[in-house]
């Protein structure tokens, strides 16, 4: 499920979605700022959860109170329904 391709409709489609969201080097880009190192991290986990159950693991980084998200789907060459989910998902908690 959702590793196809997007094309440039369904991204534009997803991205009207997706506040905060952009596209940086072809991924699903966003950066969260949280009140101190333990919010962040606190945040990565329930991510790390997320991420696990759909199998859809994103690119990241953490510095100090900072947690910097890139998704795409490296094996389709590109960004999918999975990614967007996941996004989604983040953006929900």
């Amino acid at each position: 499920m959702g590793r196809e391709k997007l094309n440039g409709g369904q991204i534009a489609e997803a991205m009207a979605k997706l506040a905060g969201w952009s596209i940086q080097d072809g991924a699903l880009h966003r950066e969260f700022v949280f009140k101190d190192f333990s919010e962040a991290f606190a945040f990565i986990a329930r991510v790390a959860l997320l991420a696990e159950a759909m199998n859809h693991h994103p690119d990241w980084s953490n510095s100090w109170n900072k947690v910097t998200i890139n998704l795409v789907t490296h094996s389709a060459g590109g960004l999918t329904a999975n990614d967007v989910e996941l996004a989604s998902k983040i953006q929900a908690l």
